[in-house]
């Protein structure tokens, strides 16, 4: 076909959203609920199959891993092949592990089944974004944050309540047993809803890349999880595991710099704008994973709640993060700006985590629920969006790597930063608890510090020294939080203020390939402008025209 003859892409031409954004958000539902759903029936799964400390750690650490390792490739392959068949695939995955994680006999198919459903949950974080991208341009797309936003929070904070329950009623097995289930019905919504999407079809995956990456992460993961706990900090185990991890981390990057199709292309990190997003979306996750994990100890340890009322505590901040996301999301789409209902939210956030740093054993309650929802505020106004602002500035041909690429660093920045705070909140209460029981006059030393909570119970004067150093650590965690929010909120304030395209990313594919067309056809046609071209004033310098009367025709020269 004629390049001055290449059609334009039509929005008639869009799918109709409604039942395939249901497939897709239920997929991002367990995809989440993969993550804390088990976390509050752990000792029960330990318990039955006659699992190890080790087994109870890994029962965590393969669905995380698997998510954050996969992440990025799974954004890679969306740029290379058709995204509804990685979607079905990714499920799949999902619902395999879901299978063999219920009916697991022992702890060892228990971890290869959570390490599938890793695997398939790290696909569906990255391509719901990709595919909803591909049907709605990032304009509309604000108004589906909500939705999006409601979903992350449900299943992050909602899983342990909802695993909870569902354990104490049916049984642990019946929590792979139900998102197993919810997986396979978002299974077939997808399979016949949603249209097949031909990406490049460029069959060059850099599988050394995607190796090496592989190998990196997980040694990185894997030395923050156990480091501290199965070795020291300062150990010949502890030194060999991170060599080893920033040596395979180091090649994997010279290997990147040259590979065809790389993983995660560098070419990513001279957009100034995506590094901000990637550094404000890192400080988000710490701050994000960081309250969940540290509100839950802070209640059950130092005001001895129990796991369901920890968990009824913390829902302001999921009622504040779905509201938040679903009004930011209104106002994005209706008027098009984004940067200052990000700022304020992201202030929001930083707010709300300085304030969770002055708790204490005997803070009310009601102050709680206002600070947990300014930061639900936060997180509901920034963490969707900064991905929507990334896959608007780079790229379109890029989306899928850069939307993983953004998943993908909050998670590890998120993981990695936790576990740095949870080695802080370990050395505050080693240190407080024999201070604060030197000026109680209360005898400690034969309290093993890393073993609080597994001794059985403490008397009662201990006890409350416990439970004030946890507090106290708590509040340590949260002020470091509170720093990394306010880097978010430079991030955002520094993001260059670029309006949201009307167009999906088919569109602003098919536009980039019509212009390469046309230029390979050897110059200018004429072609209406369309897409986000169309809003550009047209400055090219044109002849005099001849003067016309009413229908058209040329005047006599005079």
């Amino acid at each position: 076909m004629p390049a001055d003859t290449l059609p334009a892409p039509s929005k008639d031409a869009r799918p109709p959203i409604g039942r395939t954004l249901v497939g897709l958000l239920s997929g991002l539902l367990v995809a989440m609920l993969a993550t804390s759903i088990v976390s509050t029936s752990l000792p029960q799964v330990v318990e039955d199959l006659k699992g190890s400390q080790t087994s109870f750690t890994w029962i965590v650490t393969a669905t995380l891993l698997a998510i954050t390792v996969s992440t990025p490739i799974w954004g890679k392959l969306a740029d290379l092949f058709d995204r509804r068949g990685l979607v079905l695939v990714a499920l799949i995955f999902f619902i395999v592990g879901s299978v063999a994680a219920a009916a697991a006999p022992e702890t060892v198919t228990l971890i290869a089944g959570r390490a599938a459903q890793g695997i398939g949950a790290g696909g569906l974080l990255s391509l719901v974004q990709v595919v909803l991208a591909d049907i709605i341009s990032p304009r509309e797309r604000g108004k589906y944050m909500g939705l999006l936003g409601a979903v992350t929070a449900a299943g992050t904070i909602g899983g342990p309540l909802l695993g909870g329950v569902i354990t104490d009623l049916f049984g642990w097995r019946w929590n792979f047993v139900g998102s197993g289930a919810i997986a396979a019905c978002s299974l077939v919504v997808v399979a016949l809803t949603l249209p097949p999407s031909s990406g490049r079809m460029r069959h060059s995956v850099d599988v050394l890349g995607a190796l090496l990456i592989t190998l990196g992460v997980s040694g990185l993961l894997i030395w923050v999880s156990f480091g501290g706990v199965h070795f020291p900090w300062l150990s010949a185990p502890s030194g060999i595991l991170l060599a080893v991890t920033l040596a395979l981390l180091g090649v994997a990057g010279w290997v990147e710099s040259r590979a065809r199709e790389p993983i995660i292309p560098l070419s990513l990190f001279r957009n100034r704008a995506f590094v901000l997003v990637v550094v404000a979306s890192v400080a988000v996750g710490v701050a994000t994973y960081g309250v969940a994990i540290f509100m839950s100890q802070y209640l059950q340890v130092a005001r001895d709640a129990s796991a369901t009322d920890s968990s009824l505590i913390t829902m302001p901040q999921l009622v504040a993060v779905t509201l938040a996301s679903t009004v930011v999301g209104a106002l994005v789409s209706r008027y098009g700006h984004w940067k200052r209902w990000m700022v304020a939210g992201a202030s929001c956030q930083a707010l709300g985590l300085a304030l969770l740093g002055t708790i204490s054993i005997s803070t009310p309650v009601p102050l709680l629920w206002v600070y947990l929802a300014l930061v639900g505020v936060g997180i509901g106004s920034v963490m969707q969006n900064l991905v929507l602002v990334a896959e608007n500035v780079v790229d379109p041909r890029q989306l899928g790597v850069a939307t993983a690429g953004v998943a993908f660093f909050r998670t590890l920045g998120g993981t990695i930063g936790v576990a740095a705070l949870g080695a802080v909140v370990a050395w505050r209460v080693s240190t407080l608890v024999p201070r604060l029981a030197e000026e109680a006059s209360v005898d400690v030393s034969r309290v093993e510090l890393s073993r609080l909570g597994d001794e059985g119970p403490l008397p009662a004067t201990v006890q409350q020294i416990v439970a004030e150093s946890y507090a106290r650590g708590a509040g340590d965690a949260y002020i470091v939080c509170a720093a990394l929010a306010a880097v978010a909120v430079l991030c955002i304030a520094f993001l260059p203020s670029r309006p949201l395209s009307t167009r999906t990313r088919a569109e602003r594919v098919a536009d980039a390939e019509r212009e390469a067309a046309i230029a390979l056809a050897g110059g200018v046609a004429d072609i209406a402008p369309h897409g986000d071209a169309a809003e550009a004033p047209d400055t090219r310098p044109h002849p005099p025209q001849a003067p016309r009367d009413e229908n058209g025709n040329r005047l006599p020269k005079r």
